[in-house]
């Protein structure tokens, strides 16, 4: 009975970090971003995560991360289950704008212009994401 006690212990504890770690995702996510604004994105966020990962005049390093975050928005494992309405989604744009961010300090606003492949509004969300404005003009209109 003691190996039950240390079992819902440690499932207890497993699951108040992820409680934690999910409130600090839901608290990072920027400013006025709506999950169903993202996620209207997702097919071209996608395409630009994959274009930007194959990009070699990018740095290593932030091509690395481009691959793993898509392996992550690809992988049927999340931090929280996409059955939770609302919340099963949310985790992985909070995650798409860290590594978005990231991205664009290192590699610069130009390349995310450059391999954009939707409409200069949903760049202009996905600027937003990555903490930049979300400016559209002298942007193309093109897919």
């Amino acid at each position: 009975m003691e190996w039950l006690r240390v079992l819902i212990a440690v499932a207890g504890g497993l699951l108040l970090l992820w409680l934690l770690m999910l409130a600090v995702l839901w608290r990072a996510r920027p400013d006025g971003l709506t999950a169903r604004d993202a996620l209207r994105l997702l097919p071209d966020l996608v395409r630009l995560v994959r274009r930007l990962a194959a990009d070699r005049s990018l740095p290593r390093g932030v091509r690395v991360r481009l691959w793993l975050l898509l392996a992550y928005l690809l992988s049927p494992v999340d931090l929280v289950p996409d059955v939770v309405p609302v919340l099963g989604y949310a985790d992985d744009v909070v995650v798409a704008a860290w590594a978005l961010r990231a991205v664009v300090r290192r590699a610069g606003d130009e390349a995310l212009v450059r391999h954009w492949p939707g409409e200069a509004a949903g760049l202009a969300v996905v600027r937003r994401l990555a903490g930049l404005s979300p400016r559209t003009e002298g942007l193309p209109p093109h897919g």
